[in-house]
């Protein structure tokens, strides 16, 4: 399923650019905003995608993410229900940890409660809402909400001050002597709002770029 930015991402930069002179300067620097979203079919497969990522190298995650999701094609697809069809053994043998498996379990488990909405009722609600829902599921915390927010879900306004490549590329960018507060940070990216996001993406890039 193609997401589709919250956004318009042309505008976003226009107003970074005008509101952050030193930022603006990144901006040159790294150039235009090619982000691309990351389709999902529904926040199950998401935040499936997320658990099985944690603390895992890119190749040895995706791995197993694509062992996990040829187990739960035989149980009808990557849903809720597939994944409470499937026995642990199965599951573990794709190469789940015992702590994934236990927080894909209690993943599924809300999911069913309603406590994880699908992508139609995400939409109606606020970043802060999905970020309390969704850190009810075992082993989510806000960090990996923020990723699926501003990756997935292409929301416009997410600042994700527990990424530890955020606060780095800020202190690079303005020579801070210290590291930022996440307070700190939210103060001075305020006149990046409402597009924190995308300032976010440029952040990130400028670690990658010379």
């Amino acid at each position: 399923m193609k997401t589709k930015f919250q956004y318009d991402p042309a505008t976003a930069v226009a107003h970074l650019r005008a509101s952050d002179p030193t930022l603006a300067g990144l901006i040159k620097q790294i150039g235009p905003f090619t982000l691309e979203l990351t389709p999902s079919k529904s926040l199950f497969e998401a935040l499936l995608r997320s658990i099985i990522y944690q603390q895992l190298h890119g190749k040895a995650a995706a791995t197993i993410h694509g062992r996990v999701l040829t187990v739960l094609a035989g149980h009808g697809g990557t849903t809720p229900e597939a994944t409470e069809q499937t026995a642990d053994t199965v599951l573990r043998g794709a190469g789940l940890s015992g702590n994934k498996l236990l927080a894909i379990r209690d993943l599924a488990a809300k999911c069913r409660a309603g406590t994880v909405p699908s992508l139609p009722a995400a939409a109606k609600l606020s970043d802060e809402e999905l970020v309390t829902r969704l850190t009810e599921v075992r082993g989510i915390g806000p960090w990996t909400v923020h990723m699926l927010l501003i990756f997935t879900l292409g929301r416009p306004d997410v600042m994700p001050t527990g990424d530890f490549a955020i606060r780095l590329a800020f202190q690079k960018l303005y020579r801070k002597r210290k590291n930022p507060s996440p307070e700190s940070l939210i103060k001075h990216t305020r006149p990046w709002q409402p597009y924190r996001s995308v300032a976010s993406w440029y952040l990130w890039r400028s670690l990658d770029t010379p």
